[in-house]
């Protein structure tokens, strides 16, 4: 129930977490795609806010040229005038609605002569042609364009058809001049134009508008025009034939990178309609430039030019990305792992608390069963003798025998579990002497030794004659060697033998051994360690017919750890078992007491 509701939620979420691991390079790509595209849009706005503040300064060129003389009086040298004055201009222009063209001069200067030859019959209406236009007014009205002329009915004809012809071309997709990644990874895998050119002629463009800019492919070379209509005379439309290197120049300022992180990782450029940079925020560096990573398109002004975002080092982002990856599948696998870790451990507890209450149970059960057993016998004793029905001495000696060994038995018991409920509760005092582990163990033996000797065992003491000190509390001492014999006595089989052994050993260190051994039933295999468990009883008690409480050999450990030493247990030659008491040496002279 464990591993379903715990394990198997983990393992899901393992698995879910590691397909994600599979699109990390995806969103890391996209993630960035979006900052270096954000980076592109912001340049291109900068760009086209600095071409509509170039229309505004226009305007306010020729205004300052009017200011002084009737618009009528300059049109014919205003080529020349407004060249002087804006050095954007490449050539001036003066065009009146019914088609008259005032400036520039055919026969002026070369630039002048091809500008008229080109662009003619567009200026004075007489043809249509594919524009790039952009107007504030937006839509073209021409119903109020000229109410004097006869022919506004003409007009309206024109412009339902050229706007007819109009919308289909704007209807029509053209591929850009750049192709970016990230479009290229789409669906699609086609980069469209936003800015679709019109066919229309040059007064329907015009329209009641103001000012504007028209932008038209002649010979492959883009021609940028700005035009402005003043309210002293809106008959006459000036306008600018513009430079695109001086522009580029102008532009050049507004392409750059503020974030210093980003300059590290990007170039941005300017493109023309070729694809060519004519402005980037790294002189001299050299790529693909058909290729960026993002791009935006400048506008209508400038149409198929691009804001392009290069990566200055296209592995980085693949890096970037298997470095996530592999962070994200360390991460899944430490948390899987400690998941799993975890509910091992929890496990593993549950069944030690498991054990430990069944123990405990068995203990209850033993202990009930070791309190009944000499309970009964003292009590039938004890009335036997009470009612005087008992008149043969000897077995009043012997029943009184009884009475006494079990009341020791009671008492050993008793000492056992208050002395571990003290342990536990850290409030076990010690009485620390120097005094002879020889005598305390022979006074022990000798003690106990009627009792084993009246159950049919052969007891045999083997001490040397020469006293040996140690430093401990005597009483605590003589507990251990008797959880020792008891415990020998209890595991017994028929060769009811028991040995206690007292010896000064020099390795490691000096230290006295006290080994009780015997020929019992013997331990388990792997249950060395475990008999010294509280409440673990190797062998089933109540089905054995084997009495204590499981405390004795925990309580013999404790105290002798207490007193820096050590009670082990290992099999013995022939069958049985051998417990062995360490304690060091003691030292000249210690008399403190210890808690």
């Amino acid at each position: 129930m464990f591993v379903l509701a715990v394990f198997v939620p983990s393992l899901v979420l393992a698995w879910l977490a590691v397909r994600s691991l599979r699109d990390q390079q995806f969103v890391l790509e996209r993630q960035r795609s979006l900052l270096y595209q954000g980076v592109a849009d912001s340049i291109a706005k900068e760009a086209a806010n600095l071409l509509a503040e170039h229309q505004r300064e226009f305007a306010r060129q020729v205004e300052a040229l009017l200011a002084d003389s009737k618009p009528i009086e300059i049109a014919g040298s205003f080529d020349e005038r407004l060249r002087k004055d804006w050095p954007l201009a490449d050539v001036g222009f003066t065009v009146s609605l019914d088609g008259q063209v005032y400036c520039p001069n055919l026969f002026d200067r070369p630039e002048a002569r091809r500008f008229r030859l080109e662009n003619d019959k567009f200026l004075c209406s007489r043809e249509s042609v594919e524009v790039y236009w952009n107007s504030p007014k937006g839509a073209i009205n021409l119903s109020q364009l000229d109410e004097k002329e006869s022919g506004a009915a003409q007009w309206a004809n024109a412009q339902a058809n050229s706007s007819s012809f109009w919308k289909n071309t704007k209807d029509q997709k053209l591929l850009r001049s750049v192709e970016p990644q990230q479009v290229q990874q789409a669906v699609d895998k086609q980069a469209y134009s936003k800015v679709a050119p019109s066919e229309a002629e040059f007064r329907q463009l015009i329209g009641d508008s103001t000012e504007g800019t028209l932008a038209r492919f002649l010979q492959n070379k883009l021609n940028l025009m700005f035009w402005y209509r003043s309210s002293r005379d809106p008959h006459l439309v000036f306008g600018a034939l513009i430079k695109l290197p001086r522009l580029a120049e102008t532009l050049q300022g507004v392409v750059k990178v503020d974030s210093e992180s980003l300059y590290h990782e990007i170039c941005v450029a300017l493109l023309d309609d070729t694809a060519r940079p004519v402005a980037q925020t790294i002189p001299k560096y050299e790529t693909k430039w058909k290729h960026p990573f993002v791009a935006t398109e400048v506008g209508e002004a400038l149409p198929h030019w691009e804001i392009a975002v290069y990566l200055l080092n296209p592995a980085r982002l693949s890096q970037s990305a298997q470095t996530l990856k592999l962070t994200l599948s360390l991460l899944i696998a430490v948390l899987v792992l400690a998941i799993g870790v975890g509910g091992w451990l929890i496990v593993m507890d549950l069944k030690r608390q498991l054990t430990l209450a069944r123990q405990k149970t068995d203990f209850v059960s033993n202990v009930s069963h070791e309190l009944k057993t000499p309970l009964t016998s003292i009590r039938m004793f004890s009335e036997l003798l009470a009612d005087g029905r008992v008149f043969d001495k000897e077995k009043q000696r012997s029943y009184l025998h009884v009475i006494t060994a079990e009341t020791a038995r009671l008492t050993r018991l008793i000492n056992n579990v208050l002395d571990f409920s003290r342990l536990e509760r850290g409030e076990k005092k010690y009485h620390f002497a120097r005094c002879d582990l020889v005598g305390v163990v022979r006074e022990t033996v000798e003690t106990y030794r009627p009792h084993l000797e009246a159950n049919g065992f052969k007891l045999e003491c083997d001490s040397p004659d020469s006293p040996l000190f140690v430093s401990g509390d005597r009483d605590a001492l003589a507990q251990i060697v008797v959880n020792l014999l008891s415990n020998a006595e209890k595991y017994s089989n028929d060769r009811k033998e028991v040995r206690v052994e007292t010896r000064q050993q020099s390795q490691p260190l000096p230290h006295v051994e006290v080994r009780v051994l015997d020929r019992g039933l013997g331990v388990p295999q792997g249950s060395e360690e475990k008999i010294f468990e509280q409440f673990y009883r190797a062998h089933d008690s109540l089905s054995s017919g084997i009495q204590g409480s499981g405390l004795g050999l925990t309580l013999a450990r404790q105290i002798a750890r207490a007193h820096s030493g050590d009670v082990v247990c290992e099999p013995r030659e022939g069958g049985g078992t051998c417990f062995t008491l360490r304690l060091p040496v003691a030292p000249v002279s210690t008399t403190n007491e210890h808690e």
